[in-house]
């Protein structure tokens, strides 16, 4: 998976468990693109503890990630809706009861 979009779906189920402070960090470092410097200057801080603080951050919620798994669960039933949707558009003239065991397969997977 992409970082970019790791970090976005680890701080989605997880962010709201980082201290405020945190959480604007994290924000404007990884989501908003600012520099450390900045990012350093606006919170009153060193620009080495900007860094310390975002690779704590991802630490601590990939440290989350590692006992919940929920960015894991949410993936996997994304592809999963993705099959149901390819099952669906691939046919025209849909023979019921297949469609309903397949579905109901897929479902079981989840």
């Amino acid at each position: 998976m992409e970082k970019i979009l790791e970090q976005a779906l680890l701080y989605d189920f997880y962010g709201e468990l980082l201290t405020e402070h945190q959480k604007q960090i994290y924000e404007d470092v990884v989501f908003n693109d600012y520099s450390l410097s900045e990012v350093a200057e606006e919170q009153g801080i060193s620009r080495q503890g900007v860094h310390d603080l975002i690779k704590r951050c991802n630490k601590i919620l990939q440290d989350y990630e590692s006992k919940l798994h929920l960015v894991e669960k949410f993936v996997a039933i994304k592809e999963q809706i993705k099959k149901m949707e390819a099952s669906l558009q691939g046919t025209e003239q849909p023979d019921r009861e297949e469609l309903i065991r397949q579905l109901n397969e897929i479902l079981e997977n989840l």
